[in-house]
């Protein structure tokens, strides 16, 4: 049995595919019993359990062979990271509490960078169940390709898309949901022993230039990126609503100087299967 979080979601409801299609026995782990009829519909076992809480969570990670942590996103964390530590806390009471024999953990490249950003979140949790004294796979994708569901209107509408990646003309490391499903599926049914790292991107790194292009050819019309300035981008955020805009501007800082990166480089991630084309079809298709 393999107790999957965030199985709501891109990622982990790839994750739960995949297992399934395996032939596999899947336990959905959702906050919601509504959002997991579906699951039980697939023949999915369904257990309630909110990331925060390490009661309920330990409950659901009973008698699993292997578990998949995914932490829902949280775009505003408040200067401290306190959501963070609680998830942290929360997660490391359960799996020692429950004590499967596999734990993967969906955690983010630049995970090891020492500047605090938006992604600091997934350092502080890697480290909050860093000492488990069981199997733990750190999954560290690149930015998510799906990233730019919120680029198809100004593209098809006016043909500019604004880009906070810059200089647009920089490689930066993505992949696609599809791709992290299948592979963090396929870890679950790995045995190892210890503590690893896993740096997952996809085929080639991609510019926003190439975003643009593609969304270009996909909808026969032309096509380009324009910079943000960067001295925006704090009131910009705080207009959107945000409270706490500085991490998401570290983080954005991070990919475009190069100090977010994956700790073995391009050359030591694992590579995906699924192109920019193929995602931003189906982006195109959704809206």
């Amino acid at each position: 049995m393999y107790a999957i979080t965030g199985v709501t979601g891109n990622v982990g409801g790839a994750v739960a595919r995949a297992l399934l299609a395996g032939g596999q026995s899947v336990r959905a782990v959702v906050r919601n019993a509504d959002k997991g009829q579906v699951w039980r519909n697939r023949g999915c076992e369904v257990a309630l359990a909110i990331i925060e809480d390490g009661a309920s969570l330990s409950v659901a990670f009973q008698r699993a062979e292997a578990v998949f942590v995914l932490v829902p996103p949280n775009f505003d964390p408040s200067p401290e990271f306190s959501e963070a530590r609680e998830i942290g806390k929360a997660l490391h009471s359960a799996l020692v509490a429950a004590r499967p024999k596999r734990v993967i953990y969906l955690s983010t490249i630049g995970a090891q960078a020492r500047e605090m950003n938006l992604l600091t979140q997934h350092s502080i949790i890697e480290k909050a169940i860093g000492d488990l004294p069981i199997p733990v796979t750190f999954l560290r994708p690149a930015w998510f390709m799906e990233n730019c569901r919120w680029d198809v209107a100004p593209a098809r509408e006016t043909g500019v898309v604004p880009s906070f990646l810059q200089p647009i003309d920089k490689p930066v490391p993505m992949v696609a949901t599809a791709d992290i499903g299948r592979v963090a599926a396929e870890l679950l049914q790995e045995t190892w022993k210890g503590h690893r790292v896993v740096e997952l991107e996809g085929p080639h790194r991609v510019t926003p230039n190439e975003i643009a292009t593609t969304f270009a050819d996909l909808l026969g019309r032309p096509v380009r990126m324009e910079p943000v300035p960067r001295e925006t981008w704090e009131s910009l955020f705080k207009s959107q609503g945000m409270k706490n805009p500085t991490p998401r501007i570290k983080m954005l800082d991070g990919f475009n100087e190069g100090w977010i990166e994956f700790e073995s480089a391009e050359a030591g991630s694992r590579k995906g299967k699924v192109a920019l084309e193929a995602v931003l079809q189906t982006l195109i298709e959704s809206r």
